[in-house]
């Protein structure tokens, strides 16, 4: 029985020293590219760059819940009202002796 724990003991010792064996890589290296391959690929990276330069910049934020958030969305500006109409009642604070 003694033999058996020793035995298990060692074979979780041993368990994360084989997990840290070096991976070998068994497939050989992909062939080169010829000389044609190499051309089409960067006519290919070419024509893919001057399609991202045509997309348009976004105007803005296509936010549908934008409204759900807690700072409130901004609101166009009030038409400005006179001053006589809109001025507030001045009126004292605190305690004054007369």
């Amino acid at each position: 029985m003694k033999l058996f724990r020793l035995a298990a003991v060692l074979a979780v010792l041993a368990g994360p020293a084989y997990a840290q064996m070096p991976n070998l890589n068994l497939l050989q290296d992909a062939p080169s590219k010829t000389p044609e391959e190499k051309a089409a690929e960067a006519e290919r990276d070419r024509a893919y760059k001057e399609t991202l330069k045509k997309i348009p910049d976004s105007k803005g934020s296509n936010d549908p819940w934008g409204g759900m958030r807690a700072d409130p969305p901004k609101q166009p500006a009030a038409p400005k009202a006179s001053a006589a109409t809109s001025a507030p009642k001045k009126t004292k604070s605190g305690t004054a002796a007369n």
